[in-house]
């Protein structure tokens, strides 16, 4: 991959099936900049407009560069950036001259704010009857709570992740992952390509709304919407095999492994392994049925089994017998398996590989994460801006340079 420094060296070529789509990013923190990433990713052109002062993303946890967390260098990539103050009419008229020549407007704002700042879906087909905006925040603009702010804690409380976690721990708690964000921000990304394939079949832009409730609401009821989802309800929300405590990595002699046996003959194979002979035609087992409906007690008989034994006894047992397993990874692991890149001005980090493999448009990185309004000379110079006109926005204040 060739450098990408202070816009001196080449980029690659974007080679993915999103190439040739351009993409106004008007996000912060995480679910929006999570989507805008992947899109970049699968070769649109990106281009980040930051507030003045910075994203929050950038100072999430220690990093490279007083710009760059660990978390902003592989989130923020793929992107050029350009830094506006857009409740300056100058700020503002850039971002609209900007959206002229974008396929899709993304951001994270909410109703209120959006339309203070005239930057609303009729705003912007004003000046490009084409353009798909996408408005993700946490709340439906037509309830009661469209202007209330919304962070992955407050949406877990209010999707019922966190009374999930408190059916199988004895509490509410939340997951130890932004997974509002992220779950919100796939949607994001599923969208707004629905709305492109749309547009190009019809010659119709749109405006896309996500709210987060609504997103992380569907995924977590694909599965604990369960009997409640008759109606009348033929039994309580809830899928049982997820709700058990004792649904959690098991202790070996050694360490720690996760075993999921999923048919009779894994389960008798590993009974008869761990000296259960007793147990080898269980009725608990005979049927899928069978085996959620007896998931606390199935899975609490497996721990028993798998502490007779190594770790490594079992994976290999597990690996002979077809019996689905994993050792219990470290994030220590994961970030070291990572490949490590250089970047022009933060220096070497790791890399998070695209997770999604093209056989004829593969995705890939060609950008570094930028410094905040490290592009905007050029993405201004792009839609028009002469050389005096930047310099007046930058005297204004309305653009900053980084």
């Amino acid at each position: 991959m060739g450098e990408v420094a202070d816009g001196a060296t080449s980029v690659p070529a974007a080679t993915g099936p999103l190439a040739g789509v351009r993409v106004l990013d008007l996000t912060s923190v995480i679910m929006g900049p999570f989507a805008t990433q992947i899109l970049g990713d699968l070769g649109a052109d990106v281009v980040s407009v930051e507030d003045i002062g910075g994203d929050t993303n950038r100072v999430m946890g220690a990093g490279p560069h007083p710009q760059l967390s660990g978390t902003s260098m592989n989130l923020l990539r793929n992107k050029r950036n350009i830094s506006l103050d857009l409740k300056l009419a100058d700020g503002r008229e850039a971002f609209l001259r900007l959206a002229e020549r974008a396929d899709i407007v993304v951001t994270n704002l909410r109703p209120g704010p959006l339309a203070r700042l005239r930057l609303t879906y009729d705003d912007l087909r004003a000046r490009n009857p084409k353009v798909i905006l996408c408005t993700a925040h946490g709340w439906p603009s037509d309830s009661d709570r469209a202007e209330d702010p919304a962070y992955d804690d407050i949406i877990q409380a209010a999707t019922g992740i966190a009374d999930v976690l408190g059916r199988a721990n004895g509490r509410p708690m939340l997951v130890p992952s932004i997974i509002a964000d992220k779950v919100s921000g796939l949607t994001i990304t599923y969208a707004v390509l629905a709305a492109l394939h749309h547009r190009d079949v019809r010659g119709q832009g749109q405006h896309v709304e996500v709210p987060m409730v609504d997103a992380v609401r569907a995924f977590l009821l694909v599965e604990h919407g369960s009997a409640a989802i008759a109606e009348p309800p033929l039994g309580p929300p809830g899928y049982v095999r997820i709700l058990t405590p004792n649904r959690r990595p098991q202790q070996t002699t050694d360490g720690y492994v996760n075993v999921l046996p999923y048919s009779q003959q894994h389960y008798e194979d590993l009974f008869r392994a761990g000296g259960r002979d007793d147990m080898v035609g269980d009725e608990r087992v005979a049927t899928g049925r069978a085996r959620i409906a007896n998931s606390d007690s199935l899975y609490r008989d497996i721990a028993t089994v798998l502490a007779t034994n190594t770790t490594a006894h079992w994976l290999a047992f597990c690996g002979t017998h077809k019996i689905p397993a994993s050792e219990v990874r470290t994030l220590e692991q994961l970030v070291q398996e990572l490949p490590v890149v250089e970047h022009p001005i933060a220096g070497s980090y790791r890399q998070t590989p695209s997770p999604v493999r093209f056989s004829a448009t593969p995705a890939n990185v060609r950008r570094h994460a930028p410094l905040i309004g490290q592009d905007g000379d050029e993405v201004l110079a792009e839609v028009g801006y002469s050389d005096d006109e930047r310099a007046t926005l930058w005297a204004s204040g309305a653009l900053r340079k980084r």
